[in-house]
């Protein structure tokens, strides 16, 4: 298996020009961070959220560096509906219309199940699945309600489809948003919205660098097919690809971003 560089990074082509977007858990460095950046890039107007208000505010201040009058942030703990509720309300009020919705908000952590207490598979579960569905419930509100269509990203995770020690209630979580996934593709067909996710084995970013060891990152990093990690940003290139419409006929489907699908 060889180790191979990092691509290029791929210049915009006005995919999703004219396009407004919600993003969660997009305060900087990781997936979200790298999508908010991309979707500006393909010409969308975006609201970002996190739930740490510092970090959200200086991503918002040095994209709209670049983006002036395309970017806009609000504080979101997707675990509690009323500021779900606010977040959504907040983007269709700005720009009369709601068009992508990236829920990227998720938590992790490692322990093993013999050992994991209530309060650690709780919290995972209410942040990673249970506010991808409160987010994914507001999204097909506001769609229905503007009566155009729409489109949702989930980010999912290849732990949903395969074990992983210590990460019971994160697999759980993920393999939750896979079928909360499908099952929403399919009530919101009717009224003209796709609902896809992605799924990626190994994105780094400075947060993964603080929870995981470095014996795990080696040994994460050994199995993918290139011998190193994904760039956020490529990610983000096919959330970009499931928000466009390259991907019109695309809907209740898990995207894997790895060699990592069993």
């Amino acid at each position: 298996m060889g180790d191979v560089d990092s691509p290029a990074y791929v210049p915009g082509h006005g995919l999703l020009k004219g396009r407004t977007a919600v993003i969660t858990a997009a305060a900087g460095a990781g997936i979200g961070g790298a999508t908010a950046r991309r979707f500006l890039e393909e010409g969308a107007r975006v609201l970002i959220s996190d739930a740490h208000t510092r970090r959200l505010k200086e991503y918002e201040g040095e994209l709209a560096t670049e983006f002036e009058g395309a970017v806009d942030s609000l504080p979101c703990d997707v675990t509690d509906e009323s500021q779900v509720r606010a977040l959504f309300d907040t983007a269709v009020e700005a720009h009369g219309r709601l068009d992508i919705v990236v829920n990227n908000a998720g938590l992790g952590g490692t322990s093993a199940l013999v050992d994991m207490t209530d309060e650690q598979w709780s919290r995972v579960l209410d942040v990673t699945l249970g506010g991808t569905f409160r987010c994914v419930r507001a999204a097909l509100r506001a769609f229905r309600e503007g009566g155009s269509g729409g489109v949702v990203v989930n980010n999912a995770s290849v732990v949903g489809w395969r074990a992983q020690a210590g990460q019971a209630h994160y697999a759980a979580a993920k393999a939750g948003v896979m079928a909360l996934t499908r099952s929403a593709a399919i009530e919101a067909a009717e009224y003209g919205v796709r609902v896809n996710a992605v799924s990626p084995s190994l994105a780094m970013h400075p947060h993964l660098v603080k929870v995981t060891t470095p014996e795990l990152l080696a040994e994460l990093t050994a199995r993918e097919a290139f011998g190193r990690y994904a760039e956020p940003w490529e990610v983000a290139n096919v959330i970009v690809f499931l928000a466009s419409g390259y991907s019109s006929y695309m809907t209740g489907e898990v995207v894997s971003v790895s060699n990592q699908h069993p």
